[in-house]
């Protein structure tokens, strides 16, 4: 089965990866592996406090099937991981990679969205990364894109998020369809 690694840190948006986590490990039956830059624990924008399994030096593509990355207002605060290396060799090995939010114009700074359709928060947001070449490619949609194995969403958007996350994989069965479509069900 699947194995998906959630790269947590401090003040992380919850609500993002969390439809995602529930479906992939509980419906699914996948390895969900929480981390964080030091394996301590963080807490998130709601106050959810998070002791992950492993810290972000223990995140190999060789032992991850995708690598999924929450925003949150780390970035805003100019406290964010840089995420170039990892999200760069977890794509160049065929891995799935994701970023909702802020995490999404995050990997617009790594040069992995300069050739494949995605979305985020806005062109601008992504704009704001001076390596960043992909705005062609940019789709201003309020939900979650994938292109060859690269899901971005923006931060309003946690159910397409994990679809999109679970096609990539190859999850998307009925029984995942199912469940996360009755999350989505408001949205119709």
């Amino acid at each position: 089965m699947a194995r998906i690694a959630v790269a947590l840190q401090a003040d992380f948006a919850d609500w993002e990866p969390a439809l995602l986590m529930a479906a992939a490990r509980y419906y699914l039956g996948c390895d969900v592996v929480t981390a964080s830059p030091d394996g301590q624990p963080v807490v998130s924008m709601g106050g959810l406090k998070v002791t992950p399994d492993i810290g972000f030096a223990e995140i190999d593509p060789k032992r991850f099937d995708a690598l999924v990355i929450p925003g949150g207002y780390a970035w805003e605060k100019g406290e964010a991981f840089d995420f170039t290396e990892l999200a760069r060799d977890f794509h160049a090995k065929g891995k799935v990679v994701a970023g909702i939010c802020a995490a999404a114009s995050a990997l617009a700074a790594t040069g992995i969205l300069d050739d494949v359709a995605h979305t985020g928060n806005s062109l601008a947001s992504h704009r704001k990364y001076p390596g960043y070449q992909g705005a062609e490619h940019y789709r201003d949609q309020p939900r979650a894109v994938c292109d060859k194995g690269v899901v971005t969403a923006p931060g309003s958007a946690p159910d397409t998020f994990a679809m999109e996350v679970l096609k990539a994989l190859d999850l998307w069965t009925p029984d995942a369809q199912a469940e996360i479509s009755a999350f989505a069900a408001e949205h119709r």
